[in-house]
C-alpha cells in the first residue's frame, strides 16, 4: 500500500509483530500455491501473443505499456530484450493486478456520482500537490517520506487529543481505548505504565516497515 487508508489502523496497531498463527497461514497459502502445480501464466502463448517480429524475445516496445515499468527486473541479463526463460522466472511480474492507484481511475470513470466523486478526486489532488514541496510536479521519496511522517504525527495527534484525558501528554492504562488498550503492553515499550508520543509514533512506523518490507518480498505488477 500504499498507503493513505492503511495508516490509520497502523498507528492504533503501534507496530505489532506478526503472529505465529499469521506466519503459519502464510506457509500454508504459500503450500496452497505450489500444490496447484498450474503456472500462473502461460509463457508461451504469452511469447506468441506479444513478439511481434517472431524473434523468440521481447523487447520493450513489445510488450504491453503495463509491463515497462517491470521490464529492467524481467530483464535479468540486461541485453534489451526478455527470453521465455526470463519470463518464466519472472512469471509474478506478468499478472495484472490492481494497483492503490487506480482508486483515481475509478473515481473518473464513475459516471453515475460525478459530483461526490469529484470531491475525492478534489481532495486527492490537493493532498498530492502539498506532498510535491519543490513544485516540479513530480513526487520524489524524501517527498513521500514526509508526507507519511506528517500523516503518522496527525493521527498521533488526533489520539491523544482524544485519549489523553488529563493532557499529561501520556496515555495511562485506565484511559486507553480501543485497539490502543488491546496492545497496551506492546505499545508501552519502556513499561512504565504509560504510552507516551514517541512510542506510539515508533509502533506505527514500526508497522508501516514491516508493511513495506512485506511489499518487496511479492513483485510490483503494474497494469496501467
Amino acid at each position: 500500500m500504499y498507503r493513505w487508508a492503511l495508516v490509520l489502523p497502523l498507528v492504533f496497531l503501534g507496530g505489532l509483530p506478526a503472529t505465529e498463527k499469521d506466519k503459519d497461514q502464510t506457509k500454508d497459502e504459500k503450500k496452497g500455491e505450489k500444490a496447484k502445480g498450474r503456472p500462473l501464466v502461460d509463457v508461451d502463448a504469452f511469447l506468441k501473443e506479444y513478439d511481434k517480429d517472431k524473434d523468440g524475445y521481447l523487447s520493450k516496445d513489445e510488450m504491453p505499456e503495463w509491463l515497462h515499468y517491470n521490464f529492467a527486473r524481467l530483464d535479468a541479463d540486461k541485453d534489451g530484450k526478455i527470453s521465455k526463460e526470463e519470463l518464466r522466472k519472472g512469471m509474478a511480474y506478468l499478472q495484472q493486478r490492481r494497483r492503490p492507484s487506480d482508486v483515481v481511475f475509478v473515481l473518473v470513470e464513475m459516471s453515475d456520482c460525478d459530483e461526490g466523486c469529484g470531491e475525492e478526486a478534489q481532495r486527492a489532488y490537493e493532498f498530492l500537490r502539498k506532498l510535491d514541496k519543490n513544485k516540479d510536479g513530480k513526487l520524489d521519496a524524501d517527498e513521500l517520506k514526509a508526507g507519511r511522517e506528517q500523516i503518522l504525527k496527525q493521527r498521533v495527534d488526533g489520539i491523544f487529543s482524544r485519549l489523553d484525558a488529563d493532557k499529561d501528554g501520556k496515555i495511562s492504562k485506565q484511559e486507553a481505548r480501543g485497539l490502543v488498550k488491546e496492545h497496551f503492553d506492546e505499545l508501552d515499550r519502556n513499561k512504565d505504565g504509560f504510552v507516551d508520543r514517541d512510542e506510539l509514533t515508533a509502533g506505527a512506523a514500526a508497522k508501516v516497515k514491516q508493511e513495506k518490507d512485506k511489499g518487496k518480498e511479492k513483485p510490483d505488477r503494474r497494469d496501467r
